[in-house]
């Protein structure tokens, strides 16, 4: 389970969040709705450990992350998809797969190299390309199945499915439903609305404070 407790965070001299309280139970899909710059992507990114001033307290499954770097976070079992993507532009799709795959994970990477491409099989005729040459929906797609080759126990998505084809919206709502039928847990923020339908909690942001969604 994920906890969050009177957990507050900083961009700068600027307060996002207030005292949100939060808990993310194992194998649910949370989703955190609201407008611009009401604090979901700042919550993601606090909860990665991105931002250099947060206060309260986060706990991943009874373990206290607060203090730890975002590394320390990832091999605590947290995947992180940005909002940006953030590939390695100049890299091919095969290498920016394989680029945060751990030695001591790269067999259980080749079980998940199958998951990717029973999703997203149109990536497994990109393997050569440089991920600068895909669409922002193919460049989605690799985000997404680049954070699940590290072998991830929960997922933090900011707006998974904004900005690409309704056709590829489809395949990445299949997919990440799919993982949270494996006992995934999945915490997303969204706006679109393509997830909301299927949560187990959907809850509002506003101001950097969350409330249940009416």
């Amino acid at each position: 389970m994920l906890e969050l407790y009177r957990w507050s965070a900083w961009h700068g001299h600027a307060q996002v969040l207030w005292d949100v309280n939060l808990q993310v139970q194992a194998g649910q899909l949370v989703v955190l709705q609201g407008l611009n710059g009401a604090g979901k992507s700042t919550l993601i990114q606090s909860v990665m450990g991105m931002l250099p001033r947060t206060q309260g307290r986060l706990l991943w499954r009874g373990q206290d992350l607060t203090a730890m770097a975002s590394h320390a976070r990832a091999a605590a079992g947290l995947g992180y998809v940005a909002e940006d993507r953030r590939l390695f532009s100049a890299l091919t799709v095969r290498e920016n797969l394989w680029v945060a795959v751990t030695p001591k994970r790269r067999s259980q990477a080749q079980e998940r190299l199958r998951d990717v491409l029973h999703w997203f099989p149109v990536l497994g005729h990109m393997m050569d390309r440089p991920a600068s040459q895909m669409s922002g929906g193919e460049q989605q797609m690799l985000a997404l199945a680049r954070t699940w080759m590290t072998s991830p126990d929960i997922l933090l998505l900011d707006e998974p499915c904004e900005g690409i084809a309704p056709v590829l919206v489809e395949v990445m709502r299949d997919a990440l439903l799919e993982l949270r039928g494996r006992g995934l847990t999945l915490l997303v923020a969204e706006q679109n609305h393509v997830l909301s339908p299927d949560a187990d909690q959907v809850l509002r942001m506003v101001g950097g404070q969350l409330s249940a969604a009416p």
